[in-house]
């Protein structure tokens, strides 16, 4: 009878390219959606568990009949679900009041798991969860997104240099566009022009709020052609799916330097 504790290197090879199909199929879908943690990011954590499972369960099999040697063929994996932690920590960026990346850090850590199950050898499960998470990541964004389009928050990111009546127009021009502003944040500093004068620049933060992002985009293309304004940058606060950050304009410091 053949001892649990050992494995065909034929079966040892079938469990690794099982481990890297499915990895890949959830880093596909990351990889469509542009994010950096994608294809062969998501190959390598699951392969790579998948490969410490095999090590964990069957690498020290020739240990097994020594009198002080106990086999815990989990032990090695233990580490692998704690571990994974530094990737998905990596994978998560915030910006301001932005935060991002925290469905591929979740989907790093999926993958891990999954990993782990066809190392163990329970490949329904691993399939099973790869067809939930494919779900989850396609079909549940789209529900996501139409469910919560009328509450989306924005945040604007305004630079400009400080000058009479400059706030009041970028107000006026959001209040036109029926964008509700909802949190105001102001922080200014000095730069120094090249003929020595000093010119104050000032950025603001807006928590806005709209329902139409055709009139986010309209009031931001205003905005940004004011003569006072520098840089404008949005990002997305609470949108269904994964937060995008848009530059509009780069900015023109070389105008204060003119």
């Amino acid at each position: 009878m053949e001892s649990v504790w050992h494995i065909s290197e034929w079966d040892l090879t079938i469990r690794v390219l099982i481990s890297a199909a499915l990895g890949g199929l959830i880093g596909l879908e990351r990889e469509w959606s542009n994010h950096a943690a994608g294809l062969r990011t998501h190959i390598l954590v699951c392969i790579g568990s998948t490969v410490i499972m095999l090590l964990s369960a069957y690498g020290f099999s020739a240990f097994v009949d020594e009198a002080n040697v106990r086999m815990d063929p989990a032990r090695l994996a233990a580490q692998v679900v704690s571990g994974i932690g530094f990737l998905g920590a990596g994978a998560i960026l915030r910006t301001g009041s932005t935060i991002s990346g925290l469905t591929t850090a979740a989907s790093i850590w999926v993958v891990a798991a999954i990993g782990l199950c066809v190392g163990a050898g329970f490949l329904y499960t691993a399939v099973l969860a790869t067809v939930i998470v494919l779900v989850s990541l396609f079909l549940l964004n789209k529900i996501e997104t139409q469910m919560l389009r009328h509450r989306r928050h924005h945040e604007l990111v305004i630079r400009i240099i400080d000058h009479p009546g400059v706030t009041d127009e970028i107000f006026t021009s959001l209040e036109l566009e029926k964008i509700r502003i909802v949190h105001v944040k102001f922080s200014s500093e000095k730069e120094r022009k090249a003929d020595q004068s000093t010119v104050i620049i000032t950025e603001m933060r807006l928590n806005v709020k709209t329902r139409n992002q055709k009139q986010l985009a309209t009031a931001i293309e205003h905005i940004t052609s004011m003569e006072h304004v520098l840089s404008t940058e949005t990002g997305f606060l609470k949108v269904a799916g994964n937060p995008k950050r848009m530059r509009l304009n780069k900015y023109e410091e070389e105008t204060l330097h003119q």
